[in-house]
């Protein structure tokens, strides 16, 4: 966003500016600020009537825009010309600001008091010469005495820097005089020892340089007041601006590129406390005039109607309550009269208004876009923008693979694994106590996984025999609980929510197959599609309103309808059955500016109202307003949504499971440091002696199940077979209870162990095993 100045100057008897305003229009470019226009004043002895030309030159700069005056070079007698002409017409007041080059404003010390007083408010930039030194004082005191006595009338009696070089001018060539003496009387050797100069004048350095005068860095800032200046500060094309004068101690450490420092001191035209907007500023005689677009294509944003009763323009809308609320905003600080006016036509012909200055602002939903910028200033965006397309819907097909969609692969992968780690865990924690998990590791890991996939569908039935395999199961259960609840109510909403699909997905379709699409005549969308999709003009249809849009869809005379974002989903809260956004169609590469309002080029209005924006923006009135226009009506409130229900993903469990896994590989690790240190042989009484009583209930089971083979095979009634077989264990002595004749022979080389014999048909009696050979020693370590 560019600013804009204008730039004054007058020109030599030639015509030439001596390439003054060039070196401005550079300087300027690279700050990003923009000349609106230059005035140029002939020769002032040129002129037949200098006050005529001068005011018919002050008109012209009351048709432009821009409040901003940059003064680059004047003579004295134009200026008095100009700066009353100026102030007469009023281009010297509020909100103007007038600067003034160093060229002129060095003329300040010389011109008449009544004429700085018509520059009342005006910054200029004059050089730095040091006031304070002992030789400038005595001449100073002696400049004012005779410059009394010749002009008694005058007032200002001080030394401009014009006034001083002349006296360093005279002082560098009676210096070089008295270096050549009467050696030479050529102008040529006189020249070259005036440029061979070197020493502090009245000034400053005065030296030269390629046989010019050496510039000076550092200027004062002024400001004019009254009758006379004030000086605000200093600026140093190396260090910025500062309020107090470098110093070699000091350094720059009080300069800086900001101006602002030096804001609170300046004096402004028309005593205006504020910074002026440089622009012109609406009035209550003369109130902005503000485009309104007038089409009724989406009330919600823009609507406009005539009062008959009242006899005005009634308008209405989300663009006019945000304006309000800039509104109010901007009038903390500046009152801003302003005028709405109705613009009947397309929004290119309102930008293109506001650019030729018919109006002075336009606002409404108007899309920033590129090719716009270039002649207007935009707002900040206050909605987001980008190209929609609406299709129609229709039910979506049954899918016979939907019971696996309430979980995304990963999630099923997952919760595969962790099964599987579980069945592994709980066959190593039940494999030696568990009689169901007897026989080959195959058979044992299939019965791990039958018992622990069993818990998925209903409950456990197996018993477990190991305190750890217990606890490995309980939070096995417990993530079974979470992923069954889960899995049901995913799979019941996607079985029950409404899944509806579009017509229409992709736009190279509807170009291929010349289906014929709408949109809105006013708007961009149409060129857009001819010049940038590359739809056929001819299957393009313009619809009036967005009411028609739907029996436009029903009759079939378009596939597709193209929308700005934001009144897509206008549309689509207005008819929320049977239409969707076709999102994958379109995508972000299509996408524009946003909406904002419209400005004159260089406008700082069109600042406030971006800050004010931005400020809506952050504490969330926009988005009130556009919850209280943009509402779903009472038929949609109810209405089914018509999004997918989205699968479950691992993340959301992530947590249980890693508890169940650590559960499992804790109780695990417990379990394994158990049994390798309660195992291990005991030293007692110098004998070797099994301190525990599984190996004891293995004797004893099997014992039984060999019992029962041979009854099988030799006929024995059951009469004759075991009745009862138990361990009592809670005998200290160990005994267990057994018939005499069914101890097997490969048994009685085991330990000593005392087994008590139950049989109804025979008298209770103990049998003990005989001393253990030395073949069942060595058996017994090797069990």
């Amino acid at each position: 966003m560019a600013f804009l100045v204008i730039a004054i100057y007058e020109v030599d008897y030639y015509g030439s500016d001596s390439g003054m305003f060039a070196a401005l229009s550079d300087s300027l470019q690279d700050v990003g600020v923009a000349i609106e226009y230059r005035l140029i004043l002939p020769a002032f002895s040129s002129l037949d009537d200098p006050k005529a030309f001068v005011s018919a030159a002050i008109v012209d700069l009351l048709s432009k825009q821009s409040r901003v005056f940059i003064v680059l070079k004047l003579s004295s007698s134009m200026t008095v010309h100009l700066f009353s002409e100026a102030k007469q017409m009023k281009l010297i007041g509020r909100d103007s600001a007038w600067i003034l080059t160093d060229q002129f404003a060095s003329l300040l010390d010389s011109v008449n008091s009544s004429v700085i007083s018509s520059m009342e408010g005006a910054l200029g930039i004059k050089t730095y010469f040091a006031k304070g030194s002992r030789s400038f004082l005595d001449i100073k005191q002696h400049f004012r005495r005779v410059f009394q006595l010749d002009y008694p009338e005058e007032d200002n009696l001080e030394m401009g820097i014009y006034a001083l070089r002349a006296y360093d001018s005279i002082t560098a060539i009676t210096n070089a005089i008295k270096i050549i003496g009467n050696n030479s009387d050529s102008p040529s050797t006189l020249l070259k020892s005036i440029l061979s100069s070197n020493f502090t004048g009245l000034s400053g350095d005065i030296c030269f340089h390629a046989g010019e005068l050496a510039g000076s860095s550092l200027f004062r800032i002024v400001n004019i007041v009254g009758k006379r200046y004030k000086e605000l500060g200093f600026w140093s094309s190396t260090f910025g601006f500062s309020e107090s004068l470098v110093t070699e101690e000091r350094g720059h450490e009080n300069f800086t590129d900001d101006m602002e420092v030096l804001s609170g001191l300046v004096n402004w035209p028309g005593d205006l406390k504020r910074v002026p907007k440089g622009w012109v500023m609406p009035t209550d005689a003369k109130p902005m005039k503000i485009g309104v677009p007038a089409n009724l294509y989406f009330p919600e944003f823009v609507k406009v109607d005539w009062d008959g009763g009242l006899n005005e323009w009634k308008f209405s809308g989300f663009c006019i309550d945000l304006f309000y609320e800039v509104l109010k905003i901007l009038e903390q600080s500046y009152p801003l009269p302003y005028e709405l006016k109705p613009h009947n036509g397309t929004y290119n012909d309102l930008v293109d208004q506001v650019a030729n200055k018919i109006f002075d602002a336009g606002i409404g939903d108007i899309t920033i876009l590129a090719d716009r910028s270039k002649y207007v200033d935009f707002t900040k965006p206050y909605a987001e923008s980008s190209l929609s397309m609406i299709v129609t819907v229709k039910p979506q097909r049954g899918q016979a693979w939907i019971f696996v969609k309430p979980f995304t692969k990963e999630m099923w992968a997952v919760t595969g694994a962790i099964l599987i780690y579980t069945v592994f865990i709980v066959w190593l924690l039940e494999r030696q106590s568990n009689p169901e998990f007897e026989g080959p590791w195959q058979n044992q890991l299939g019965t791990a996984l039958w018992f622990t996939s069993s818990t998925l569908f209903s409950a456990q039935r197996e018993q477990v025999h190991n305190s750890y395999t217990r606890i490995v199961v309980l939070v096995w259960l417990f993530v079974v609980l979470a992923l069954s609840s889960s899995y049901t109510a995913n799979l019941s909403s996607m079985l029950t929510v409404q899944r509806l699909q579009p017509n229409v997905t992709d736009i190279d379709w509807l170009k291929k197959n010349n289906a014929t699409v709408g949109c809105d005549g006013t708007s961009f969308i149409r060129s857009y599609l001819e010049n940038v999709l590359k739809f056929d003009p001819r299957n393009i249809k313009t619809i009036r309103s967005k009411y028609d849009y739907p029996g436009e869809f029903q009759s079939g005379n378009i596939s597709a309808a193209f929308f700005e974002l934001p009144y897509a989903k206008t549309f689509l809260n207005y008819y929320c059955k049977g239409y969707t956004l076709a999102e994958h169609s379109v995508g972000a590469e299509h996408r524009f500016g946003g909406l904002g309002f419209v400005f004159p080029k260089g406008s700082p209005i069109a600042v406030d109202f971006s800050q004010a924006i931005l400020n809506l923006l952050e504490n969330g009135r926009i988005e009130q307003l556009q919850t209280q226009w943009v509402t779903l009506p009472p038929k949609c409130l109810n209405s089914q949504t018509l999004d997918e229900v989205d699968s479950l993903n691992w993340r959301s469990f992530w947590g249980l499971f890693l508890f169940s896994a650590l559960t499992s590989t804790i109780c695990y690790i417990v379990f394994a440091t158990h049994q390798l240190y309660g195992r291990q042989p005991e030293a007692y009484d110098g004998v070797l002696t099994w301190n525990y009583k599984n190996m004891l209930k293995k004797v004893v089971r099997s014992v039984q199940n060999l019992r029962i083979r041979e009854t099988k095979l030799s006929g024995i009634t059951p009469n004759n077979t075991v009745q009862a077989l138990e361990v009592s264990e809670g005998s200290s002595s160990g005994k267990a209870c057994a018939s005499p004749l069914e101890i097997p022979e490969q048994f009685q080389e085991m330990h000593s162990i005392e087994v008590e014999i139950t049989n109804p048909n025979e008298e209770a009696g103990f049998w003990c095993e005989k001393e253990p050979t030395k073949a069942a020693q060595q058996s017994r370590f090797t069990a």
